[in-house]
Order: structure tokens, then C-alpha cells, then sequence
């Protein structure tokens, strides 16, 4: 479980350096639509970082889950797969890297019905 917290911690200090860098960094270096997809992969983090947590704050209570490792770990995929291919395509326009979003998306969406299902079984 400490794994999660420590992920969570770097994802949340992630994502606001990130967000940071986006809005005075980025701010006219590239185009107004790229900003905007930058944005949304802070955001995206910045939920998931949310989603880390919860996984860490469960597995505190339910120890004997196997489904609650599998949310954690498809999130921090879902966070490297989706918000890192925006970042990406956003500083570097590489459209092909786009097609690595949605991956991440349903690394995201999976992990939330994981955690669902833990919680349901065990409470």
C-alpha cells in the first residue's frame, strides 16, 4: 500500500509542476489547442493522483484484496499512457502519439471498475 501513497505523492507534485509549467512556461510557445491538450493531461493526473490515493487508503482496510494492486497499477499505467502521450503530443505535435491516449483511458476506466468491484466484495 505505501507504494500507492508514494506514487500518488509524485503524481500530485507532478501535476501541479506540470500545470505550472503549462501556464507560464508553454503560454505562447505553442498553439492554443496544444495548451488545451496539456491541460487535460494534468487534469487526468491529478484525478488519478486522487485514484492512487484511494487505492492506498482501501488496502489499508482490505489487505487481502488482489484487485486493489491491479487498480493502483493500471492507474499509474493510465497516467504514463494518457497524460504522458499528451504532454508529448502537445510540445511536439506527433500526431501518431495520440493513439497511445486512449490506452491510458481505459487503463483509467478499468482501474475504477476494479476498485468497485474490491470494495463491493469485501464491504
Amino acid at each position: 500500500m505505501k507504494i500507492f501513497f508514494l506514487l500518488g505523492s509524485i503524481a500530485g507534485f507532478l501535476a501541479i509542476a506540470l500545470g505550472a509549467f503549462g501556464a507560464h512556461g508553454l503560454e505562447g510557445k505553442i498553439s492554443e489547442k496544444m495548451l488545451q491538450v496539456w491541460k487535460t493531461g494534468v487534469t487526468y493526473q491529478m484525478f488519478a493522483t486522487g485514484m492512487l490515493f484511494i487505492v492506498g487508503f482501501f488496502l489499508l482496510k482490505i489487505q487481502q484484496s488482489s484487485l486493489l494492486p491491479w487498480a493502483g497499477w493500471l492507474t499509474f499505467a493510465g497516467i504514463l499512457l494518457f497524460s504522458g502521450s499528451l504532454y508529448v503530443l502537445s510540445v511536439t505535435g506527433i500526431k501518431w502519439i495520440g493513439a497511445i491516449t486512449p490506452l491510458g483511458g481505459v487503463a483509467f476506466l478499468v482501474g475504477w471498475v476494479l476498485i468497485g468491484v474490491a470494495v463491493v466484495k469485501h464491504f
